[in-house]
């Protein structure tokens, strides 16, 4: 019970944080702040998982054999959206860097869906 609530806290407060970081987009010109938003809302959402099974079961999955590329790609392009936006000043950058964040964290979850992926390829294909 107690790890649900703190499963869906932490999910909402993820999801609110990337929302606002979208919205963000729309509303200011500065960029930082889309992508620190998006970026903490993501690792916040995708750490609410631990509360679920645990932080060294949910590392262990996050790397194992079907994820790994998968995750490699999550952290690389969660670290180098705060970069692209924070010290290299590169608006552009740090967009492209976050479709791709979005885009890993999508096939990352879809890998804990059955067939998931699966019907995804088939559909692009």
């Amino acid at each position: 019970s107690t790890r649900i609530k703190g499963f869906i806290g932490c999910f909402v407060v993820g999801c609110l944080m990337s929302i606002f970081g979208t919205i963000s987009l729309f509303f200011s010109s500065k960029i930082t702040i889309f992508a620190i938003f998006y970026t903490l809302g993501n690792i916040c959402a995708l750490m609410s998982t631990c509360f679920l099974m645990g932080p060294l079961k949910q590392l262990k999955n996050m790397f194992a054999e079907k994820r790994l590329i998968a995750t490699i790609v999550m952290i690389i392009s969660l670290a180098l959206t705060l970069c692209a936006a924070l010290w290299w000043k590169k608006n552009g950058l740090a967009l492209i860097f976050a479709i791709i964040q979005f885009l890993a964290m999508t096939w990352y979850s879809l890998s804990y869906i059955p067939f998931a992926r699966d019907a995804v390829k088939k559909g692009f294909s």
